[in-house]
């Protein structure tokens, strides 16, 4: 088997690399190679479980979807999850190592390049082709030194790349060349081309620009793609722009109106991980989802949710600092229904306990006391996978967990869900007497079509149509694939995959 591999960098954060890297898995996937994705270094707050029962960032779970594999460790050797401006969760193989400040990481990075290459040898030992995404840019020259993340890894393992720069945020000439200078000579020897995203307009306007950079920068441009408008695939880690415009991407205000709607509420904490759980809220045709910042006015709602979050107690005094304690009581003198999921969950008891100082100083916090419990964080992370039923519907979840806190208390006893575990199977989460808030610490809740459904008839909405996620984002991955197929110079790439 001839191994090959290509690395996607981009010339800015959020210049397609995570969505150019699950196009290309796709495209290989449909015609038969034996691929898989990588990405060497990922910080982010959106992670998934594996297969192996580890984590990784969510965009390497969605790339591994693409291929037609279970996510797996190898697949995200380190991610850093951050916990402040300056510090972050260290995870290796998908467990916890430690906590390190910046310049602490600096100096663990050949320890963290060990952990990479030993994924990347796994890897080329099973898979045909590797598509590779790099971080961030690689022309940071703060960053340069022990890199893992780009080029260092690149120059490592022998690995060509391709350059991604996003066309619709303007100076797109000025980021490729920009870049390319910053390299050096041995880098930019190892670019084999550029790719430019989100174009709009006439492609024959933009041809002069092309032919210039070619001949400016002797790379050739592997392919223009345009803007997809309404194009869903799972965010990496930035919270989405845009609240709901429906499943087709541009949903109109008659079409609102005339829909059945429930009206579902997030916060937007400055420590909210795993914000894709709503990605299936967002896309429900039946729905008015918002994001709230904190500069955003509230919008009164059927459904209010408190989202994880990397440093729960911080965000919990964030929420209080910011009125959201007296909009929850209000909300639920109304009638209206709350429910937490993971950190959201902790902040509904009576207290959170950190006394190991894993998220913060170590001490305690009030939590909002609506469920009789208290949480502990604990030095060691729970991560698996899991298979449940909600406790008030006649329906299946399929479901992750990643939290370190462990909870305990009367709520407890009223539980939302049922997990199942070989021949039995064991309460999980809680719902108050009054059935008004609810918490689980299951991430996934509304991935699937009767889970989802479940809540949502719990949160008021009766009359439902069938919506499955699951199937939107696999058509989503397919229509991306099927754009990007067409708008690459296959013949330029084919020698690299």
């Amino acid at each position: 088997m001839t191994f090959k591999s290509l690395m996607v960098q981009g010339t800015t954060s959020d210049a397609g690399k995570s969505t150019l890297v699950a196009a290309l898995c796709r495209i290989l996937y449909r015609r038969g190679v034996r691929v898989a994705p990588f990405k060497p270094q990922n910080m982010a707050l959106n992670s998934a479980v594996t297969v192996d029962g580890g984590e990784i960032g969510r965009a390497q779970a969605v790339q591994a979807f693409a291929c037609g594999l279970e996510p797996h460790t190898d697949m995200n050797p380190v991610l850093l999850k951050p916990n402040s401006d300056t510090g972050c969760q260290v995870i290796i193989h998908g467990k916890v190592v430690c906590n390190l400040e910046a310049t602490g990481y600096h100096a663990y990075k050949p320890t963290a390049m060990r952990a990479v290459l030993t994924s990347w040898q796994r890897l080329q030992s099973q898979y045909a082709c590797i598509v590779v995404e790099g971080a961030g840019s690689p022309a940071e020259i703060n960053l340069r030194d022990n890199d893992i993340a780009n080029m260092g890894f690149a120059e490592a393992v022998d690995c060509p790349v391709v350059l991604i720069a996003d066309i619709d945020r303007g100076g797109v000439f000025a980021h490729i060349v920009g870049t390319l200078a910053l390299l050096s000579e041995s880098e930019r020897a190892r670019v084999v081309g550029v790719v430019i995203n989100r174009f709009r307009g006439d492609i024959a306007l933009l041809q002069p620009g092309l032919d210039w950079l070619q001949q400016e920068t002797g790379k050739p441009v592997l392919g223009v793609i345009p803007y997809l408008h309404g194009m869903h695939i799972e965010a990496e880690d930035a919270v989405p722009r845009t609240n709901n415009t429906g499943a087709s991407g541009q949903r109109s205000q008659q079409s609102i109106a005339e829909a059945k709607r429930l009206v579902v509420v997030v916060p937007v904490l400055p420590h909210i991980s795993n914000h894709t759980d709503f990605d299936a809220l967002r896309l429900h045709p039946q729905l008015d989802f918002h994001f709230v910042k904190v500069n955003e006015a509230i919008p009164a709602a059927d459904l209010i949710i408190l989202p994880g979050s990397k440093n729960v107690r911080g965000d919990l005094d964030f929420l209080r600092t910011h009125g959201w304690e007296q909009v929850l009581s209000r909300h639920l003198r109304y009638g209206g229904k709350v429910l937490g999921i993971c950190g959201g969950f902790q902040m509904l008891g009576r207290l959170i306990h950190d006394p190991y100082a894993i998220e913060g100083e170590a001490g305690s916090s009030a939590g909002f006391g609506w469920l009789d419990m208290e949480t502990t964080l604990e030095q060691s992370k729970q991560l698996r996978q899991v298979a449940a039923t909600l406790a008030f519907a006649d329906a299946q979840v399929s479901g992750y967990e990643i939290h370190m806190g462990v909870s305990a208390g009367n709520a407890l006893q009223n539980p939302a869900l049922y997990i199942a575990d070989g021949q039995t199977s064991h309460p999980e989460g809680a719902i108050s007497m009054d059935n008004q808030v609810a918490g689980t610490y299951l991430h996934g809740l509304f991935d699937h079509a009767q889970s989802c459904a479940g809540w949502l008839q719990w949160a008021g909405l009766q009359e439902q149509d069938i919506f499955d996620y699951e199937q939107l984002r696999s058509n989503e991955l397919d229509r991306l694939a099927d754009c990007v197929e067409q708008h690459l110079d296959w013949s330029k790439l084919a020698q690299y995959i």
